[in-house]
């Protein structure tokens, strides 16, 4: 790559008939320029694709700028240079680029666009990718923690933004149009998610949230605690999902709301499992069916556009008697949305059982945490509770309820004393 470096205040001293003025020593006589002392005084000047590209440098900078030369130039011999405009790309346009490339399912599409609306458009505005600079992922640290003074995000929410906004400079790097990811740098530092452990619930706690619960949604208990069933995949339960032969409850599908549509869909990272059905369970579902007609509904599945699929729900939200606010979106009127239920109907039972409800700690996902732990003591094995909960793989369940597994001390103690147990030597009075 051709370039050099231009002293922008000297230049070599020439006759009128353009020849260059030598001293005695046969050195170029220098002289100064109009711009001596005004603005940045070394220019270097590069060509990339026969297209010239310059950058300046301070006076007392020479050092700088030829080792910036230097750069560019091994840069383009080792095909790692990329070129300064490639990153005036807005941020906003990029990612919708970035998303394209990433998992085509709906849910998770609407999840990530909203993430990023709110966490990373709000603070970044209408950027370049080159402006998002080591100092800039500093302040929106800084400024995530609050959000803008109006709410406090946790560590653990902040971090998983933090590995978005990651992945997206590392996209942007490996496309060229920027240098280097700033997240990665060592200045930079991640947020530290805060572990919390799971505490189940005791029994006598599940049992004031069920009797306190409205009566068509006591059922929801019952399907958490005893199939742990997730809150979506509850009110996408059908009781024709239930194989009466074998006593087991085939959980194939959830209902998802996208952009105001509810769809079907199949269960968290498309796992269907099969789950053991107790018979008191069975027992509650029939009572249930028997006082609330399942409501057949017929929805597209995974996509708003996608293929129709109907289904007879055990949850019937239209005919549970309850007065409520009139809702615009028509759907609402026989479909749960996730956080209206939580508002409307399971907040609302801590305070009619007289208890206090704890974030992170009462949401509906506690039923599956109970039925957990009570698989657990009952020495039910990982890997069978991790596909009954529908979880990637065994080795997620065991890092989220190791703490919960009956101690082995005791059969421990029981095989040391197995080994070292008294002999009987022939012989030996």
């Amino acid at each position: 790559m051709a370039g050099h470096v231009e002293d922008r205040w000297w230049r070599d001293k020439t006759t009128d008939t353009g020849e260059v003025v030598l001293n005695e020593k046969g050195k170029p006589v220098r002289e100064k320029t109009d711009l001596y002392g005004k603005g940045l005084r070394y220019r270097v000047r590069y060509y990339v694709n026969r297209r010239e590209r310059s950058k300046s440098f301070p006076d007392g900078k020479l050092g700088r700028a030829k080792a910036f030369l230097a750069k560019v130039q091994t840069d383009a011999l080792t095909g790692t240079y990329v070129d300064p405009d490639a990153g005036k790309v807005r941020l906003r346009a990029y990612v919708a680029d970035y998303l394209k490339g990433g998992s085509d399912d709906p849910g998770t599409q609407q999840t990530l666009q909203s993430k990023l609306e709110r966490m990373v458009f709000d603070f970044f505005g209408d950027c370049d990718l080159v402006e998002i600079t080591r100092d800039r992922v500093r302040e929106w640290l800084g400024w995530m923690q609050t959000r803008g003074g109006k709410r406090l995000f946790s560590a653990t929410y902040r971090a998983s933004m933090f590995d978005l906004l990651s992945s997206i400079l590392s996209a942007a790097v490996d496309d060229g149009k920027i240098s280097e990811n700033p997240c990665r740098a060592k200045s930079i530092k991640r947020p530290k998610p805060v572990i919390r452990k799971v505490v189940p619930w005791e029994d006598e706690k599940l049992w004031r949230i069920e009797d306190a619960l409205p009566h068509p949604y006591k059922i929801v208990a019952h399907l958490g605690a005893g199939l742990g069933l997730r809150q979506m995949e509850a009110f996408g339960f059908s009781p024709d999902d239930i194989d009466r032969r074998k006593r087991e409850a085939h959980i194939v599908r959830q209902v998802r709301w996208i952009n105001g549509q509810p769809t079907f869909a199949p269960p968290k990272r498309g796992k269907t499992r099969i789950v053991p059905l107790g018979e008191r369970l069975e027992r509650s579902i029939d009572h249930y069916v028997d006082e609330y007609e399942p409501l057949v509904v017929t929805l597209p599945w995974v996509h708003p556009a996608g293929e129709l699929v109907s289904a007879r729900l055990l949850i019937n939200k239209a005919v549970d008697g309850i007065r409520r606010r009139i809702l615009q979106n028509p759907h609402s009127a026989r479909l749960w949305q996730a956080q209206t239920f939580h508002s409307d109907i399971w907040v609302p039972a801590f305070t009619a059982a007289g208890l206090t409800y704890v974030k992170h700690q009462d949401g509906t996902h506690a039923l599956r945490h109970y039925y957990a732990s009570t698989l657990l003591e009952q020495g039910v094995s990982i890997k069978a509770l991790s596909e009954y909960l529908g979880h990637s793989n065994p080795a997620f369940t065991l890092k989220v309820y190791t703490h919960l597994m009956p101690s082995s001390h005791e059969s421990a103690r029981r095989a040391s004393d197995k080994i070292f147990k008294p002999r009987v030597i022939p012989g030996a009075a």
